[in-house]
């Protein structure tokens, strides 16, 4: 199939690559996000003020977020040949964890295994993502893999709420049996991915080559482009905070808004923003030249904090159905983090020529995104007991927009400098070697 692949035409290898890449990332959330559906009223508070279910969320996310740390040495030293094993190995694992948080009696130390959950999760973005970047089109291919997150997370939630709710399997089972629905489909796509021929000539011509990093490599390129880097950070840690909160805590804000009963709400309320969002980012493989794409990229970030904030003003003043700022509020986080998780950094590399791999800088911004994401819900829980769970949310909606405002426009400023700076000493360079002649 390999060979066939690096014949076709490039719809036809694009449209096998985005199933390949949708099917393994939309399997892999079965074995992550299926227990946030749960709701856990009856178990107690853990400590002083912490409840059971956040308990629960901070420990998976801990583990994913150690995970993304990890992943910055492993995703950017990883060899091809080895990925497909350790996706196998990394979900088994995970699997494991899940199996034991259901047969452990004791709810005080099933948490843990929460932890053990997410630790082995955090390296299949990168893993998956190594088989797309670098790619004329990896736009179209990101945008693919990028909507599986998003569909993904509400299906396998209304997966679970349906094993609870017509198969009578319980809150701490539900997590385990979802997994085991997904195995053998997430087998077969495996398989597919492995398929993948690497990037052609022309692909490295137009997008760079892209090489495994060391330790002096990765410390020599956040170096070139350190300032900027720490802006879009900064940003992106209080967006993942964002993405997360909504994410785990869907079932309570839905609830509050009068949807508990309704399973499917989970998966339609995202298809829109999955289709909006893989429209809209495979339209940007219209712009050839990296630079202007990069800079499109950065007002998109831009255009999806301030939606994220307007459509919480709207619903807050009764402008919007509950239902609707739902929708939208989602459509502008996805519009912002998908590019930041997928083309962002492929797009700014080829612009500087800089022989690396997306893969680092996607780890280095999603280990801080996590650790943002636990830190918001420390602060929910322990600094804002009193705040309901949609109160909270829409207070985080507004911290969001205007930290996009603040660092979206200095990122700005920052790359356009950068890029300036590098078209002169481009020009100096070519009219000395013209005197040399």
């Amino acid at each position: 199939m390999r060979n066939w692949l690096q014949r076709t035409n490039s719809t036809f290898f694009a449209a096998y690559a985005i199933i390949a890449a949708f099917g393994a990332y939309f399997c892999m959330y079965a074995f992550r996000k299926p227990f946030s559906v749960a709701v856990f009223d009856g178990q107690a508070a853990f400590g002083d003020g912490l409840e059971y279910k956040s308990a629960l969320v901070i420990a998976q996310v801990l583990g994913y977020a150690l995970s993304k740390f990890i992943g910055i040495k492993v995703i950017a030293e990883l060899r091809h040949r080895y990925r497909a094993g350790m996706f196998i190995v990394l979900i088994l694992m995970a699997e494991l964890a899940l199996l034991l948080f259901a047969l452990t009696d004791q709810w005080r130390w099933n948490i843990i295994f929460l932890f053990f959950n997410g630790l082995p999760l955090g390296l299949i973005w990168g893993i998956v993502f190594s088989y797309l970047e670098g790619r004329r089109f990896t736009e179209i291919l990101g945008a693919g893999l990028s909507a599986s997150f998003i569909l993904s997370s509400g299906v396998v939630k209304s997966t679970g709420k349906w094993l609870m709710q017509d198969w009578g399997i319980s809150e701490f089972w539900m997590p385990f049996a979802t997994g085991a629905l997904f195995f053998l489909p997430l087998l077969f796509f495996i398989y597919l991915l492995e398929q993948i021929p690497p990037p052609s000539a022309l692909d490295i011509e137009l997008r760079t080559k892209r090489e495994p990093m060391g330790r002096r490599e990765r410390l020599a390129f956040f170096r070139s482009f350190a300032f900027g880097l720490i802006l879009l950070i900064i940003f992106y840690t209080m967006l993942t905070a964002f993405r997360d909160f909504r994410d785990n805590f869907a079932a309570e804000i839905w609830q509050a808004l009068g949807y508990g009963d309704a399973p499917a709400i989970f998966t339609l309320s995202e298809a829109p923003v999955a289709v909006f969002v893989l429209l809209m980012m495979g339209s940007t493989m219209l712009i050839r030249d990296n630079r202007r794409a990069f800079m499109a990229y950065l007002w998109l970030l831009l255009a999806g904090a301030l939606l994220v904030g307007g459509a919480t003003w709207l619903f807050q003043s009764g402008f919007l159905d509950g239902a609707i700022w739902m929708v939208l509020a989602g459509l502008g986080l996805y519009m912002a983090y998908v590019p930041v998780n997928s083309i962002l950094f492929d797009r700014m590399i080829a612009a500087y020529r800089y022989q690396s791999n997306a893969g680092y800088l996607i780890y280095v911004a999603d280990a801080f995104g996590y650790l943002g994401s636990v830190a918001i819900l420390f602060y929910k829980d322990f600094g804002h007991t009193g705040l309901s769970w949609l109160g909270f949310f829409s207070m985080a909606a507004y911290a969001l927009a205007a930290t996009g405002l603040l660092t979206l426009l200095a990122s700005l400023g920052y790359f356009r400098r950068k890029f300036n700076a590098a078209a002169a000493f481009n020009t100096v360079k070519a009219e000395g070697a013209g005197r040399s002649v």
